[in-house]
């Protein structure tokens, strides 16, 4: 048994040569029992979307048949008997992946998708050697080969392809699909979303839509872009999301298949461990691991670490979050503490209305893996229970969500920040404050600004101070209600009151700082943090105006 970890490794032979496998191969015979005839699944980054696909091509493809060919033999599909094993290097395959599809403008988009269907086409050369295939055909395919195609040509060329294999083959073609919607998010976020879609429409729609020779296709991604979006008129289109409970067990590890790798790795000891920091995933009624982290987890000695932050950017979410209200911060405070939230979801992303949409940002967050489902809700509309799956994920939060709100702010910038809060040291802190405004992405998106603020301050002290401190949000307290109050839990340290304003302009900030701090005094906020005990309350009346801020304490 081998017992490295694969860290990166996407290429089913090697994984299965070189590092240690959970096997995950009964999803083969669960598509030779009931594949619909194109299937999306859509998981979060990091559960093995690419390395799965890749066993499907090991297994199917008459390509891979010699090295394919003791693979298999061992695992549960060698087991299942030859009615399964019969397909194995019988069907010709096609298995492109479109996760590095990336580039800052449509042209060198474009001219990368030459490039990529170039590479594509020289995997299967050998197809024009047959005299099955026209002249018609061998045209096109060198017209791919030598650069020389249309954007419609390269748009058309995977079903072209498929139409070449079929007539050499005389079997229809098995299409995998990785990360299927990575240019279309790159194409969003660097503004030329209208000319890809336009793009991937022909090149998606032409070869899974009414395709004669089409067996059938998978395809993965993180997101479910809506249909009318690019799979306009797909009408065999299956889904199955993290919602779903169709495969919901193949991507990513099960709770047994992490108990037997504890065992066979001699680490049982680390199962509460592993179990606190990475398991807590529900996907349809499974319940999973996060598989990229398990691994790194084992590799690093057992060390327990956010192992899944950084693995990809989140322009989504910075989008969303940009735009995120009172109450929407409020409830990510909420599910910090385990309490989870009730929403509504909208599984078909329209890209254009990121941003207006209310469910998108609950959306996005469940199926990028920030959020899970905790229970449905049973209620006449689409209504989930969602928290956070694990310790990672809340680690995850403070490091990745909150820096997503203020672009250019590192994990110092805000720790440094707070310090400086519970010191009383007003200055410093409107000076650290105004660097982190300054690198906010919107301050200007809301009609009621104070609001705004209020919301982006309880946003980032209930990110960063929930362990040892509890943030109350407009409680009652003395004569009146507090804007934002941070309670020690250890009696002793001193607590903080605030009191935001916003001005209409930047002469009045002092003016409104000063207000801010007086109501406080003259409602007694302080009177809380007297009945809990805690003798030494730093007040702060905070006004802002745009990306400006002014401080007084007391």
């Amino acid at each position: 048994m081998n017992r490295a970890m694969p860290i990166g490794v996407e290429d089913f032979k090697k994984v299965r040569e070189n590092y240690y496998f959970v096997d995950k191969s009964d999803f083969i015979r669960q598509l030779i029992d009931r594949h619909g005839d194109v299937t999306l699944i859509t998981r979060p980054r990091r559960f093995g979307k690419t390395l799965t696909m890749s066993m499907l091509e090991y297994f199917f493809s008459v390509d891979k048949k010699t090295d394919s060919q003791d693979l298999f033999s061992e695992l549960d599909i060698g087991k299942a008997g030859s009615e399964y094993m019969k397909y194995q290097g019988a069907c010709p395959v096609i298995f492109i992946s479109l996760k590095d599809l990336k580039n800052l403008s449509w042209e060198s988009m474009l001219d990368q998708w030459g490039l990529f269907l170039r590479r594509l086409y020289l995997r299967y050369q050998y197809l024009c050697d047959s005299d099955d295939i026209d002249d018609e055909m061998k045209a096109d395919f060198y017209r791919i080969i030598k650069r020389e195609a249309s954007e419609n040509e390269l748009a058309e060329s995977l079903t072209r392809l498929m139409e070449i294999m079929e007539a050499y083959y005389h079997k229809p073609v098995i299409l995998l699909i990785d990360e299927y919607d990575a240019p279309i998010q790159q194409a969003w976020e660097c503004g030329f979303y209208t000319e890809c879609m336009a793009f991937m429409r022909l090149f998606l729609g032409s070869a899974l839509k009414t395709n004669p020779v089409l067996d059938f296709a998978v395809l993965t991604g993180v997101l479910r872009i809506a249909k009318e979006s690019v799979f306009s008129g797909l009408n065999n289109l299956e889904v199955c999301s993290v919602l779903s409970d169709t495969y919901s067990d193949v991507f990513g590890f099960t709770p047994g298949e992490v108990v037997t790798m504890a065992s066979e790795l001699n680490i049982t000891s680390a199962l509460p461990e592993l179990q606190n920091w990475y398991d807590g995933y529900r996907i349809g009624t499974s319940e999973i691991y996060n598989p990229w982290s398990v691994i790194n987890y084992i590799n690093h000695q057992c060390i327990p670490m956010p192992y899944w932050i950084n693995t990809s950017n989140n322009a989504i979410l910075r989008e969303l979050l940009s735009h995120a209200d009172y109450l929407r911060i409020k409830s990510l405070q909420g599910l910090l503490h385990d309490e989870p939230i009730s929403v509504s979801l909208n599984e078909g992303v329209v890209y254009e209305r990121i941003g207006q949409d209310q469910s998108a940002l609950y959306t996005l967050l469940l199926t990028t893996g920030y959020l899970t489902v905790a229970a449905d809700v049973q209620t006449s509309y689409e209504r989930y229970l969602l928290r956070i799956p694990n310790e990672e994920i809340k680690r995850v939060y403070s490091m990745e969500i909150l820096n997503s709100l203020a672009e250019g702010a590192d994990r110092d910038t805000f720790d440094g920040l707070f310090d400086l809060l519970l010191n009383g040291k007003g200055d410093d802190f409107s000076y650290q404050l105004q660097r982190i405004l300054l690198c906010f992405a919107s301050t200007y998106d809301t009609a009621n600004k104070e609001s705004f603020y209020h919301g982006f301050m309880l946003g980032m002290t209930a990110l960063f101070l929930g362990k040892d401190y509890v943030v109350e949000s407009n409680h009652e307290s003395g004569y009146g209600r507090f804007d934002l109050a941070i309670f020690p839990k250890d009696i002793s340290k001193a607590g903080v009151v605030m009191e935001f304003k916003s001005a209409d302009g930047e002469k009045q900030l002092e003016e409104k700082a000063k207000e801010a701090l007086q109501q406080i005094e003259d409602r007694k906020y302080e009177t809380a943090f007297e009945q809990r005990g805690i003798s030494m309350v730093w007040k702060y009346g905070i006004a802002f105006c745009g990306k400006k801020v002014h401080v007084v304490v007391k």
